[in-house]
């Protein structure tokens, strides 16, 4: 029995969690008139930015110039400022509304800036219907210690998500693609909810899931550091973990959209 089966007020509580306002006013981002992002209004002011690469009107702060190189400096300048997360050397798409992908930025402002960003995670049963999953290494600056999808990660701008999929599992979870049985593309769901453990922060993310199966002897085994350990738990062993908060939010809403009923 693969289903899950938390109590209704915790489905109220994490659909709540998952769609939460910001904790202070923020303003949008726009480029060319195209709204890119959202900001509290003083993060821009901190980073001292010249009006050659973002200016404030009653509708919000507009980036000036070629999108790319322009966000590039204000990162930086967010950064010398103490405004930014940490610095990744990972370029993130910039969208607009409507999905369609403009530029790039560094992900380490990703959040502060409110950017609209993609994950891919994946869920995995064994042959007996147990899901395999994870916990998340204790030094990790985000939900250290909570328990996760088997693989979840970011895509960068310059993947496709089945090609960051395929990275992801390698990295995280030492699986490689053959390894994915029955591999298909199971839906996405969105959470938008503030971070502490991001100034300023802001998360609207899309996640987006896959599920496989896992053969009789294949294991998970990390390949980067981030992950603790990884445990295969039948489903009421899930559900009381979900119960007690010790999933990260990311990982709850996909595990309810895949297995919830």
């Amino acid at each position: 029995m693969t289903r899950l089966a938390p109590s209704a007020a915790f489905r109220a509580r994490l659909r709540a969690e998952a769609d939460r306002p910001p904790l202070r006013p923020r303003v949008p981002l726009w480029w060319q008139g195209r709204r890119i992002g959202s900001l509290e209004p003083e993060v821009f002011v901190r980073a001292a930015l010249p009006e050659t690469l973002a200016r404030l009107d009653a509708q919000g702060w507009h980036v000036q110039g070629e999108l790319t190189a322009s966000m590039e400096r204000i990162a930086q300048a967010m950064r010398d400022r103490g405004v930014a997360s940490v610095w990744r050397d990972e370029q993130i798409a910039l969208r607009d509304e409507a999905g369609a992908v403009l530029g790039s930025v560094e992900r380490a402002v990703v959040r502060p800036l409110g950017i609209p960003t993609q994950a891919v995670h994946l869920v995995a049963l064994d042959g007996r219907g147990r899901h395999w999953v994870q916990q998340r290494a204790f030094d990790k600056p985000s939900d250290p210690g909570l328990w996760d999808t088997v693989v979840g990660g970011m895509v960068p701008v310059s993947e496709p998500l089945d090609v960051a999929l395929e990275r992801e599992s390698w990295e995280e979870a030492g699986l490689r693609r053959e390894q994915l049985l029955e591999l298909r593309q199971g839906g996405s769901v969105f959470l938008r909810r503030p971070l502490a453990e991001v100034p300023h922060g802001y998360s609207v993310q899309e996640l987006v899931w896959y599920a496989c199966r896992l053969a009789e002897g294949v294991e998970p085994r990390n390949q980067d550091g981030e992950v603790a350990e990884f445990a295969c738990l039948d489903a009421d062993e899930v559900t009381r973990r979900l119960e007690d908060d010790l999933f990260t939010v990311d990982a709850a809403v996909i595990l309810l959209a895949a297995f919830g009923g």
